[in-house]
């Protein structure tokens, strides 16, 4: 990996911070880490190289929002995401990556589009349904594996249950975590971690951790409001550019 270029720095730190403004409850940011630090290095090193930084981001996380997390959500949403993970591990020299960026920023955008334009303000938080959990979750852990993108079919699915603020983003910190660890076995076995990429990841983990404190602040400063708005925006920013990617990348 090329770490000594003189953009690769700025780019991994920048990257970095925005791991950990995701796992202090703003995830949709999070997906901007890979394209940020693909710049400097290929997309399938970026993502090697930042998951040992999620991982350890998410244990300020899970400290933080200890005590607010949705367990229902979770039941469902944890063993979809292993079947996904699992199902991408299997896939992952078959598939193109193109394919994926494709559907997750078709389902993105298509959600986010929908809640901007079409949902009723008044409309009753959706139950957590057995069924659509499973779908939903198992997406999450395969667009996941692929390229740390599982933000896109998470919201889809649990954006409708209205959860509050500070629950959502409990809920959304200790479901990736589980994600994140459970991770490493496949990006261990397909060589993406080796004593390089750790290295480098140690010392991205501070500015990481530091972001995740910061994320925590504005996600308990925010209108509740506000914050799902900004949330339902990056999502639909950030799944046009997975659209542009798949087209024109």
């Amino acid at each position: 990996m090329e770490t000594g270029t003189a953009d690769f720095w700025p780019l991994a730190i920048l990257a970095s911070a925005l791991v950990g403004l995701s796992k202090g409850g703003l995830p949709a940011i999070g997906m901007l880490a890979v394209p940020v630090l693909a710049f400097a290095v290929s997309p399938v090193a970026a993502a090697g190289l930042l998951l040992p930084v999620y991982v350890a981001s998410d244990v300020v996380g899970l400290w933080t929002y200890r005590h607010a997390f949705d367990r229902r959500v979770l039941a469902i949403l944890a063993p979809a995401a292993v079947f996904g993970i699992g199902l991408g591990w299997a896939t992952a020299a078959f598939v193109p990556e193109r394919w994926v960026t494709g559907i997750i920023g078709a389902i993105g955008a298509g959600f986010a589009l929908t809640l901007i334009f079409g949902r009723r303000p008044a409309a009753p938080p959706a139950p957590a349904r057995l069924g659509p959990g499973v779908f939903w979750g198992a997406l999450t852990g395969y667009t996941s594996f692929v390229s740390h993108a599982g933000a896109p079919p998470y919201q889809v699915y649990v954006l409708p249950l209205r959860l509050e603020k500070m629950v959502y983003a409990g809920t959304t910190t200790v479901l990736f975590a589980f994600v994140n660890a459970v991770k490493l076995i496949p990006y261990w076995a397909l060589g993406q971690l080796n004593p390089s990429n750790l290295k480098t990841a140690a010392l991205l983990s501070l500015p990481a951790m530091l972001a995740v404190l910061a994320g925590v602040k504005l996600v308990r400063v925010l209108p509740e409001r506000l914050f799902f708005r900004l949330v339902t925006w990056a999502l639909l920013l950030i799944s046009a550019k997975h659209l542009w990617d798949a087209g024109f990348g």
